[in-house]
């Protein structure tokens, strides 16, 4: 059995999506170069990602991948998120906000610094104005406002 390129990517999960659809329908496939691909990823640029098959399924493959670039197999589900509220989007925004003016930015991604003094500045003017809308905010409570 010889095979032959079914089609080429510049991604491999795009190839993963297109071989899994292909192997939906009963057509043999196999995804080539996903190991150099995937250790280094400027690599799928380079090499591009080979859909490889049967030769006897190489037309039908081609054809099937053909119509579904055009849209026949799509499905108009549509989205099953609920958009965030407003409360939730305005907590994270000042969360966003918080994490960049304390110079800490996204924690995860980052690795641990030490802040500067701009930014224990921006620190103090935080918890400043925190502080101050706290206060403010319980003597309202208090007289009843």
């Amino acid at each position: 059995m010889s095979l032959v390129e079914i089609a080429r990517y510049q991604d491999v999960y795009e190839a993963d999506l297109a071989a899994a659809f292909l192997s939906a329908h009963d057509i043999e496939v196999s995804v080539t170069e996903r190991f150099q691909t995937t250790v280094d990823p400027l690599m799928q640029r380079a090499l591009g990602i080979r859909l490889m098959g049967r030769a006897d399924q190489a037309e039908q493959a081609r054809d099937l991948l053909k119509r579904a670039r055009a849209g026949e197999f799509a499905t108009d589900e549509g989205d099953d998120l609920n958009a965030p509220d407003s409360t939730v989007r305005a907590a994270s925004r000042g969360l966003a906000l918080l994490a960049f003016a304390s110079g800490a930015g996204f924690v995860g991604t980052s690795l641990p610094r030490r802040f500067s003094a701009f930014q224990w500045t921006g620190l103090a003017i935080l918890a400043a104005v925190l502080l101050l809308s706290l206060a403010l905010w319980s003597v309202g409570v208090l007289n009843g406002a």
